[in-house]
């Protein structure tokens, strides 16, 4: 049996394929090796996934995960795996490899995930050729869900909401800013819980002030990465994701301004990933 991961911050998706063919999908919380050691790796596919199916008949297994883009995060994640798949050959990507064959298949073009975090790539249909460093939540991550939670949640600590918007975050989640704080600076994942609020600014992105907020996260992102890559211009851009989902038209609307074509938006990569690895 093959077992295909495809794996962000904050949810990973699973594909198990049988000599049938028939297939069976799964899921079960994000795996990173920047906020999870080996030991938790394991325990976590152990706790969400073991009554799903059984570890030991899985032959093949290929993971693609966020945070795997250095050969030192590559064999934590991997040596995890090899604990709970123990019979397994098991080859580990970055997810970005994941987001670029699902929206350029065979053929050269850019391709983009904007989820909890963000990153890109130019991809020559075989291999990723150019890689803007994406820097994560802190640093970078333009556009993703905790760059948009995290601009929303600064407009909020310095009182630059509108009163309507406040209002409704405050009646929502009852957050005082120093519990921010706390969770941000002192709980585990805050960039999952930046990104948590880029849900709120969704359901109210028809506000002038936040569409213009989203869209200013937008713009920062084509400028910070896409940009930057040769010929951008001429070259297709896919998106993966669900933020790339749920903010098309936005993204669409910034990505004309840049004269950047789309090719396509899929909320994940695990579709295209199965058909890809059941042909292959």
């Amino acid at each position: 049996m093959i077992l295909i991961a495809d794996s962000g911050s904050t949810k990973t998706d699973w594909r198990l394929i049988d000599a049938d063919k028939n297939i069976q999908q799964f899921s079960c919380d994000g795996i990173s090796p920047y906020f999870l050691n080996e030991e938790q790796i394991v325990s976590l596919i152990d706790n969400q996934l073991q009554d799903k199916f059984d570890f030991k008949k899985i032959e093949k297994l290929f993971y693609y995960g966020t945070g795997c883009s250095s050969p030192k995060q590559v064999e934590l994640v991997k040596n995890a795996l090899q604990t709970n798949f123990k019979n397994a050959k098991i080859e580990v990507n970055h997810d970005l490899l994941a987001a670029a064959r699902a929206v350029c298949g065979k053929q050269n073009g850019m391709a983009a995930i904007l989820g909890t975090g963000s990153n890109t790539c130019v991809f020559n249909g075989n291999e990723i050729t150019h890689n803007q460093f994406s820097a994560g939540f802190i640093l970078g991550d333009e556009g993703s869900g905790a760059h948009i939670g995290k601009t929303f949640i600064q407009n909020f600590l310095r009182d630059e909401l509108p009163k309507n918007i406040l209002i409704k975050f405050e009646t929502e989640y009852k957050l005082s800013k120093y519990d921010i704080i706390e969770k941000v600076y002192k709980q585990p994942t805050p960039n999952r819980f930046l990104a948590s609020f880029a849900k709120f600014v969704f359901q109210n992105k028809d506000d002038k002030f936040l569409n213009e907020m989203v869209k200013d996260c937008f713009v920062q992102f084509f400028k910070t990465t896409i940009c930057k890559y040769p010929d951008y211009k001429k070259m297709e851009l896919g998106f993966v994701g669900s933020i790339a989902n749920y903010y098309r038209e936005i993204i669409i609307e910034v990505a004309n301004s840049f004269e950047v074509k789309i090719s396509k938006i899929i909320p994940s990569p695990i579709d295209e990933l199965t058909q890809y690895h059941s042909q292959h």
